[in-house]
């Protein structure tokens, strides 16, 4: 049987060297409100009622992943998708808030993005036809 709650709600938490930094980071990036702040823990949502957060939680013992990976080395766990209008344009503003771009790019129609951190996340076309179908990426 499936969890159950009384309520909707999803939230993914990374942990990072920094809480705070890295949850300034993606309220610049995201324009979202960040609710909870201290040392250890911070968490922004789009509202207080959306049903979803990105919580960041700060581990002393952190390890920088590597994108692509390499055997030996931390590797990422998880990565966000991020749907954007035009590629280049976002790119560019991950750029002035502090994102850096991969140096591998596996598709056209992707951007793969490192935060402070070094969580890798991507910046995506929509890949949707013009039929309504959607394409593979």
């Amino acid at each position: 049987m499936p969890l159950r709650t009384k309520s909707t709600w999803f939230g993914v938490a990374l942990d990072a060297p920094n809480a705070r930094e890295l949850a300034h980071f993606y309220q610049r990036l995201l324009g979202w409100t960040i609710f909870n702040e201290s040392d250890e823990w911070a968490d922004l949502a789009p509202s207080r009622d959306a049903g979803y957060n990105l919580a960041f939680q700060t581990e002393k013992h952190y390890a920088r992943p590597v994108w692509p990976s390499e055997p030996g080395k931390p590797q990422m766990s998880m990565h966000l998708d991020i749907q954007v209008d035009d590629l280049e344009d976002a790119v560019a503003y991950a750029q002035s808030v502090g994102a850096e771009v991969a140096s591998f790019q596996p598709q056209e129609t992707v951007r793969v993005m490192l935060d402070p951190a070094g969580h890798p996340f991507c910046l995506y076309l929509d890949s949707e036809s013009e039929d309504g179908s959607f394409a593979e990426n």
